[in-house]
């Protein structure tokens, strides 16, 4: 009698030590799975692939956008007549604003703005490219010249009309937003070393367009340069009010005179651009 109960005691003791062994080994209980972040991508207007690349880092996208966009599946662009050895997709990189997930890999960024890239440059601007007697890759090219050039709406199709009319006649572009592109600066005075810069951007000593876009254009840039103005302008300058208009001219006295009358608003103002004064 005393045997059984010593042994059901210890079956009873083996059981509770069971049972905690078990209950060491439960696993515990799932956390909740956060909901994926959207995060909304703004790429304004007129962005380079650098630029664009600031963005894509500072949304929480992960893996180089440089590397994304150096070429694509999706869009080959000798089939707009890029050059052969074209080196990445500057030009092609639509801007607009793009809803992605944190952490979604920056090719799917790139994905997306080629997607809109076909949709807004088709079979209309490739036929407006072939009256121009340009390629569709060279109308990309005017448009984001415009698209760096050009501040306000009004002024578009009448820089891309200057662009136009200069290579017509052979005449260096001589717009220093393509040395800026190669420099990689937006923001500092060009020096008269910058401006004899030895690279094939460099449209005041290089005759022709560059070798590439210079930004990724928006849809009214494409349009600009698909649809030039009317107009024999050659030359154009930043207006002396700070308003942001560009004043045009057919002739090198003119625009000397209007390039004047700007450098003596700036050393009026101590070298900076005169606040516009003009009712909106």
């Amino acid at each position: 009698m005393v045997v059984c109960i010593v042994l059901a005691l210890v079956v009873v003791a083996g059981a509770a030590v069971l049972l905690v062994h078990r209950l060491k080994r439960a696993k515990p209980v799932p956390k909740p799975v956060a909901a994926p972040v959207i995060v909304r991508v703004l790429i304004p207007e007129g962005e380079t692939r650098l630029q664009i690349a600031a963005r894509a880092h500072a949304a929480g996208l992960s893996g180089s956008y440089l590397t994304a966009s150096k070429r694509s599946a999706l869009l080959d662009p000798a089939r707009y007549s890029a050059p052969a050895g074209t080196s990445n997709l500057e030009g092609f990189l639509f801007p607009a604003t793009y809803d992605l997930y944190r952490g979604d890999p920056a090719s799917r960024l790139v994905h997306e703005q080629l997607i809109a890239f076909t949709e807004n440059f088709g079979d209309e601007e490739v036929r407006r490219a072939r009256e121009l007697h340009i390629t569709p890759y060279q109308l990309l090219i005017v448009a984001s010249m415009i698209e760096r050039e050009a501040q306000l709406p009004g002024d578009r199709a009448k820089v891309a009309a200057v662009i136009y009319n200069r290579l017509r006649l052979n005449m260096a572009l001589g717009i220093d937003s393509t040395i800026r592109y190669a420099l990689n600066d937006y923001t500092q005075p060009l020096t008269a070393v910058q401006l004899a810069l030895d690279s094939p951007y460099n449209t005041r000593t290089h005759r022709g367009l560059p070798p590439t876009p210079i930004s990724n254009p928006g849809d009214a840039a494409i349009g600009a340069a698909a649809h030039p103005a009317h107009v024999s302008y050659l030359y154009y300058v930043a207006g002396a009010d700070g308003c942001g208009e560009e004043v045009f001219s057919t002739s090198i006295a003119q625009f000397e005179r209007d390039a004047a009358a700007y450098r003596e608003a700036l050393a009026a103002n101590g070298g900076r651009v005169p606040a516009c004064r003009k009712k909106s």
